[in-house]
């Protein structure tokens, strides 16, 4: 299985909609809106403050993953993200996507901390950041993107040496 990290590009807004479905979306507050997803894939195609790649698995689009900056208890971060879609998963795919990323922000990263958000329910969020090789640093609340009641989290870190 060859897996490449490709530039987000201006085709790649169907790849938004593929993940836009109940069971992507499940543990980030549902699907979002045609207009949320537009305005967000212009926000990866400029590339200020995000830097998103298309996952492509032996030539064919499997999803998409990459870093963004974030204020992390203070300090300046990069929270990272990973989605799969359905027929590529349990393959492993997510763990060496997350690690390239990881790498890549790292790299980027002029020592600030990598962060990753998980839903408190997410279990295979949870075992995706150990195995890449986060800690576990505490729980928090995030706001729900469709103005509901805030999201309990697990707050996963790695720190640049």
């Amino acid at each position: 299985m060859r897996v490449m990290l490709e530039q987000w590009t201006g085709d790649d807004l169907e790849l938004l909609r593929r993940a836009n479905s109940p069971e992507l979306t499940r543990y980030l507050g549902g699907p979002e809106a045609e207009d949320a997803l537009r305005q967000r894939h212009e926000e990866y195609l400029a590339g200020v403050g995000v830097r998103m790649h298309r996952v492509v698995v032996d030539g064919e689009p499997a999803g998409y993953a990459g870093w963004w900056e974030q204020d992390h208890e203070g300090e300046p971060a990069y929270e990272v993200g990973c989605v799969i879609e359905p027929a590529w998963q349990a393959r492993g795919l997510a763990t060496s996507v997350l690690r390239e990323v990881v790498r890549r922000a790292v790299a980027e990263a002029d020592g600030r901390p990598i962060v990753g958000y998980a839903h408190a329910e997410n279990e295979a969020s949870h075992a995706l950041c150990r195995r890449v090789g986060f800690e576990l640093e505490g729980t928090g609340l995030f706001p729900d993107e469709h103005g509901g009641e805030p999201v309990p989290v697990n707050v996963w870190v790695i720190r640049p040496r």
